[in-house]
């Protein structure tokens, strides 16, 4: 049986690298074998470009294209190294960002068009699409407060409120959009909390899977 491809998707200081281990472990704990992943990396060109993509620099502005560009190099890598050998093999994946990010980062924040964002995604991806996306929302002054209480901002961190509100609004109208495949929760609660709110539709994609 193929595994299920489960996706976290949030802006910045949602909480996902907080409840991937806690969703792999109730996985797990239903007899499910699961595979963690985050977007961008877990190939080493992947984690090459991830570098290139999170590095802020002084020397040279990363343009949104190229953004867009390197963000699906890195997906490409993934999709065929990784996401699809594991989830022919039965496992089931469960990865911090996936494409949506795109369609809210680099469509959203920065505004490219979609007919760019919808080329890189039918050459990346072959046809993948999640099983379920869990989007974990919260207010934007929320997330960049708990993302520069970890210390320096990364280059997407320091984008700015502005930029992080349209990626915000995009997530929230493809989740409007597509009722059956994105789960919202509601992030500003606490990480127990979060994390028993996200349960539920985890079992509802089980009970579907067996």
């Amino acid at each position: 049986m193929r595994g299920l491809f489960i996706t976290l998707e949030g802006g910045e200081g949602a909480g996902k690298s907080t409840q991937i281990p806690r969703l792999k472990a109730y996985l797990e704990e239903r007899g499910r074998q699961v595979v963690t992943l985050r977007e961008p990396g877990n190939t080493p060109i992947a984690e090459e470009i991830r570098t290139i993509l999170k590095t802020p620099r002084s020397d040279e502005k990363l343009y949104p294209e190229t953004e867009l560009l390197l963000m699906y190099a890195a997906r490409a890598q993934l999709v065929r190294k990784v996401i699809k050998p594991s989830l022919e093999a039965g496992l089931d994946v469960l990865c911090d960002r996936h494409d949506l990010s795109s369609l809210a980062y680099q469509g959203g924040g920065h505004g490219l068009p979609a007919w760019a964002l919808e080329t890189c995604r039918k050459l990346a991806l072959d046809g993948l699409q999640p099983d379920l996306i869990l989007l974990l929302d919260l207010p934007v002054p929320v997330g960049m407060q708990r993302a520069a209480g970890r210390g320096s901002l990364d280059r997407f961190e320091g984008l700015g409120q502005a930029f992080m509100e349209r990626v915000r609004t995009a997530y929230l109208e493809y989740a409007r959009e597509h009722p059956q495949l994105v789960r919202v929760v509601d992030a500003s609660l606490d990480p127990e909390t979060v994390f028993k709110r996200l349960c539920p539709y985890l079992d509802e994609i089980l009970a579907h899977a067996l």
